[in-house]
């Protein structure tokens, strides 16, 4: 029986220079929908019945096929037809403006964390039996797939973040519909390509593309169990209302970003503060939701860590992130150009001083998505620069005179996914660490990951877990089992 669509155009702008990059024409109906969601559902129940041996060993066939496919060249497409052929970096940089030689950078942490989250899935999915069964009886508990993950994708590191959920969903026995962003929706078609060529169903992941609208009918959708998303607040706050009002209880995890801060203590070694603290920010135009915003300094070492800061910042190589030279790219669009010049603006207003001279970097002009890094003095916290998500190159650098006064100013925040304390003492560190509000708090480092451990954010950076064994655990349930076996 044929059902009605309409025939939607996603057009993806490359932010360097403002051609179309990518068009798409898809159709779109909830019945469609309903069949493409039947259809994972379907696959899911065939899936689940192989073992989690074979599951694994196409796991680890998943991560040759996408290495290969990393260094392949793909068609390129713009709005007026194919022109050439790009490798994965040029094409990932092309969607979302990352300079190219850094995108290879996030393709090895792509393929180390699908390594780790293969090598660890037997010891986290197998069963846990009991010793200290009693005779005659026996006792255990399973981890059982959900069933259908809704996973809805940033552009900011979309490789990244797709392989922290999709591919421990898919060894845990669950399918998968992947939602990529508009602005990259070609990383899901890689993703795709790979999982297929490696063994995975076809059905098994399916990648869509939604208006927001639709968005909400997936989330709320009966075949749909859990909802893992990566974004804003306010997008976070849609999905959990949504899933909150569709029937029945659906489970969602959610990452939102941050305001991430650093403190640089009197015993810091400022040489080497410098240096990752200007990368922590500045890294991918400062496009992070671990990216470093804020940072504090005791009183004793601030003029010589801003000027070194400054130093350090003024290196950086604004330009078109296709050029071997470039070390920072434009932000994703104008308009979120413009929204971070206003924080700018606003700071200076109000008391703030501009540290980078705006003639160092004549590409960042008004109506571009270029914007130059910059770095704040004399802040305080009635300013946005210090409290509200600037997702860009800009720094605000704020002197305090006591541990208290750095925590205080640190846990003053609404986000709480990562912070960064530095000092050479292990001691005023582990003390320091338990008082600040954060999922994650790093000694002499910022900015990175580590796949063993948790990845997870309070208020309002977020709640759930991915990565090591807990991000199993949000795309399972427990499922107990009591025997009492008959002797007789």
């Amino acid at each position: 029986m044929s059902s009605s669509f309409d025939l939607h155009v996603q057009t993806t702008i490359s932010p360097h220079n403002g051609q179309a990059y990518h068009v798409e024409t898809y159709p779109v109906s909830n019945d469609l929908l309903d069949r493409t969601l039947e259809t994972a559902a379907q696959s899911q129940k065939e899936w689940i019945k192989t073992t989690l041996n074979e599951r694994i060993a196409k796991g680890r066939k998943f991560i040759e096929k996408f290495s290969v496919l990393a260094n392949r060249e793909v068609p390129a497409t713009y709005d007026h037809g194919p022109l050439g052929h790009h490798n994965l970096a040029e094409e990932l940089c092309n969607q979302m403006g990352r300079p190219v030689d850094q995108c290879w950078g996030e393709f090895r942490g792509f393929l180390q964390r699908a390594t780790y989250m293969v090598d660890i899935a037997e010891s986290c999915l197998s069963d846990t039996t009991f010793s200290d069964n009693q005779p005659g009886f026996n006792r255990s508990i399973k981890r059982v797939p959900l069933g259908v993950i809704f996973v809805i994708a940033p552009w900011n590191y979309p490789y990244l973040v797709m392989i922290n959920s999709v591919l421990p969903a898919l060894i845990a026995g669950n399918a998968v519909i992947l939602k990529p962003s508009p602005q990259t929706p070609l990383t899901a078609v890689r993703f795709k390509e790979a999982l297929n060529n490696a063994g995975f169903p076809t059905d098994l992941i399916q990648v869509v593309h939604l208006s927001l609208p639709l968005t909400r009918y997936v989330v709320q959708h009966k075949l749909v169990d859990f909802v893992v998303f990566t974004g804003s607040v306010a997008g976070g706050k849609a999905i959990e209302t949504a899933a909150v009002a569709a029937d029945g209880f659906k489970g969602v995890g959610l990452e939102l970003g941050g305001k991430d801060p650093a403190y640089v203590r009197a015993d810091a070694d400022l040489k080497d503060a410098v240096i990752q603290l200007v990368d922590g920010a500045m890294y991918n135009a400062g496009q992070s939701c671990c990216a470093v915003e804020r940072i504090y300094v005791h009183e004793s070492v601030y003029d010589n860590f801003v000027n070194e800061y400054v130093n350090e910042t003024k290196k950086l190589i604004l330009g078109d992130p296709m050029n071997k030279q470039t070390t920072i790219g434009p932000v994703i669009s104008i308009a979120s150009a413009e929204r971070i010049r206003q924080q700018v603006s606003s700071a200076v207003q109000t008391g703030a001083k501009a540290l980078i001279p705006e003639n160092l970097y004549p590409k960042a002009e008004p109506g571009t998505a270029f914007v130059a890094p910059q770095v704040l003095v004399d802040v305080n916290h009635t300013m946005d620069v210090m409290k509200e998500e600037t997702f860009g190159p800009i720094i605000g650098i704020q002197k305090v005179s006591s541990d208290a006064e750095a925590i205080e100013l640190m846990n003053d925040s609404e986000y709480g996914l990562t912070a960064s304390i530095w000092t050479k003492s292990l001691d005023d560190f582990s003390t320091l660490a338990d008082q600040v509000q954060a999922g994650t708090i790093f000694l002499n480092r910022c900015d990175s990951l580590d796949p063993a451990l948790a990845w997870t954010g309070i208020k309002n950076s977020g709640r759930g877990v991915s990565l090591s064994k807990f991000g199993y655990d949000q795309l399972t349930r427990a499922k107990s089992i009591n025997m009492r076996i008959n002797t007789a």
